[in-house]
């Protein structure tokens, strides 16, 4: 009975009861105060620990990461229209064939001039750059030399383009992209041009043909 007494005691069970509680961070205290002399260095430890910890995180690089993605997905300068924008304001084909002037439509044979038709009243010179200025590397003279953009304003030709681009594949895809775009709240129609068209009559064409 003496020695069970002793063992119910408070004081042993607080005791236990504050080191189980305690985390490994106070425990370490507690050797700072058997060690004394190297309390100090094991503060700088824990800093350093802690310092550590926060540099595996690296926010900012996951974050540059998802901008260089973006960046390689487009590659094209902020003065010309985005894929993004592009994708957003065309219409789909289910809506394309809601439109008279997508009936009977032919993308026609493949060349480096495009024909664009179906243009609003207020289209400009600078609103077909801005679409399709995107295939074209300004960069490089030569693309820069055959980009060119007549837009007919007046006669029967108005509200048509013809846009010359650097080459076929430059075109093709312009043409993909672009076709059924909505500008100024009409969809745009973009076919290959078909050649000297700009030159030559369209009743000449057909007869020479």
């Amino acid at each position: 009975d003496v020695f069970e007494q002793p063992q119910h005691v408070g004081h042993k069970k607080i005791e236990f009861h504050i080191s189980t509680e305690i985390p490994a961070v106070l425990q370490i205290n507690s050797e700072k105060e058997e060690k004394n002399g190297k309390t100090v260095y094991l503060y700088a430890t824990t800093e350093e620990i802690n310092n550590t910890g926060f540099g595996r995180i690296f926010p900012a690089p996951s974050s540059n990461d998802k901008m260089e993605t973006e960046e390689q997905d487009d590659e094209i300068p902020s003065e010309f229209i985005s894929r993004k924008d592009l994708e957003k304001n065309r219409l789909s084909r289910e809506e394309m064939e809601k439109f008279s002037v997508f009936k009977n439509y032919e993308p026609g044979d493949p060349n480096c001039r495009i024909y664009v038709k179906n243009l609003a009243k207020q289209v400009q010179d600078k609103d077909l750059k801005f679409i399709f200025g995107r295939y074209v590397d300004f960069q490089s003279e030569v693309e820069r030399n055959m980009f060119d953009i007549r837009l007919m304003k007046e006669g029967r030709m108005k509200g048509q383009a013809f846009i010359g681009l650097p080459n076929e594949k430059a075109a093709a895809k312009a043409l993909k992209e672009a076709n059924g775009y909505v500008l100024f709240e009409k969809p745009m129609v973009v076919q290959f041009a078909r050649s000297a068209r700009p030159k030559q009559d369209a009743n000449e064409g057909k007869r020479k043909k």
